[in-house]
């Protein structure tokens, strides 16, 4: 049997949608920063509890944006940041998930691309330079500063994490280009992450594989789950279909990638943390719902992942 935990964010964060992903075997509940939700951690996580799950992960919506541009405000954001670890580590949320997007979070240039029977998905094409969510402006880094602003974040950080038991995940740059809309990019390949984890050894440095964004770069992905495994924390599992400017979103059982031989390879290199379908196709009736973040095919996701890790596990590849 498969030591991966199934996990989900919900979008809306709702008892309905908890008992949803409860009666379909999830086991963790990814949660965006608390103070979104005008709630405590610890009323959050009983919440979760009480369905029969946990809280494993924080990730979205975190104070960070000054510290990357590097603001004066970055002081008072790095305080912040730092309590909501403090308060991870005694509540037992073990994972943070963040990036280094300047100006911007994850981009694309449409949200109402077809997929299968005319789901809609989400695309980027990087001749459009129309962006669904605008990118800031009125604050350009280079990249030398961008290195500079993350082990500035890091250093003040990490041994904060270390006490706390809390490991920092870097999510890649998502869509993975040395340049969006102006601003400089710094994790959009591989070699990126093995600077970041040459950087600091401490364990609680480490990657969010998302899957998904590594597809977009163009590697293999089993190779790089087993290059990168000893720090993977945490994982995004979705997919994508190539076209010739950039790509489109997929169901996570039509897009280039082999999603079994993925799923081997985290078996095959151990790993037993929260693995979460990330953007999903909108269905019939949800074309009013946030993109990648629906609900009904988050439900298609687990079912389909469930039978994948099982499968890994009974047949673990070369």
């Amino acid at each position: 049997m498969s030591k991966i935990r199934i996990a989900t964010v919900l979008d809306p964060f709702t008892d309905r949608n908890l008992a949803l992903a409860a009666q379909c075997g999830v086991d963790d509940v990814v949660l965006r920063f608390p103070g979104s939700y005008q709630d405590t951690l610890a009323n959050l996580c009983r919440r979760v509890e009480s369905f029969g799950m946990r809280v494993s992960v924080i990730e979205g919506f975190l104070p960070i944006e000054e510290i990357k541009l590097g603001t004066p405000e970055r002081e008072r954001e790095i305080q912040d940041m730092i309590s909501l670890v403090q308060e991870m580590g005694a509540q037992g949320v073990e994972i943070l998930c963040y990036n280094m997007l300047s100006g911007s979070d994850w981009s694309r240039t449409s949200t109402t691309e077809k997929e299968r029977g005319g789901a809609l998905v989400t695309a980027f094409d990087r001749t459009s330079g129309e962006f669904v969510e605008a990118i800031r402006s009125d604050s350009v880094v280079s990249e030398n500063q961008l290195w500079e602003h993350l082990q500035w974040f890091l250093d003040r950080l990490l041994p904060v994490a270390e006490e706390a038991g809390v490991a920092l995940t870097m999510h890649p740059d998502d869509p993975p280009l040395p340049t969006l809309g102006g601003q400089a990019r710094i994790m959009w390949n591989v070699e990126a992450f093995e600077r970041l984890l040459e950087l600091y050894e401490s364990p609680s440095n480490g990657i969010c594989f998302c899957q998904g964004t590594f597809a977009e770069m163009g590697v293999d992905i089993p190779e790089t789950i087993r290059h990168l495994a000893r720090r993977i924390r945490y994982v995004h599992f979705r997919d994508i279909r190539h076209t010739e400017n950039g790509f489109v979103e997929s169901f996570h059982d039509n897009g280039d990638t082999d999603m079994f031989a993925a799923m081997q390879a985290y078996h095959e290199i151990g790993y037993d943390g929260a693995m979460r379908p990330d953007h999903v196709p909108q269905l019939c009736g949800e074309e009013d719902e946030n993109p990648g973040y629906s609900m009904l095919g988050r439900l298609y996701a687990f079912g389909y992942m469930r039978g994948l890790m099982q499968s890994a596990a009974s047949f673990p590849g070369p």
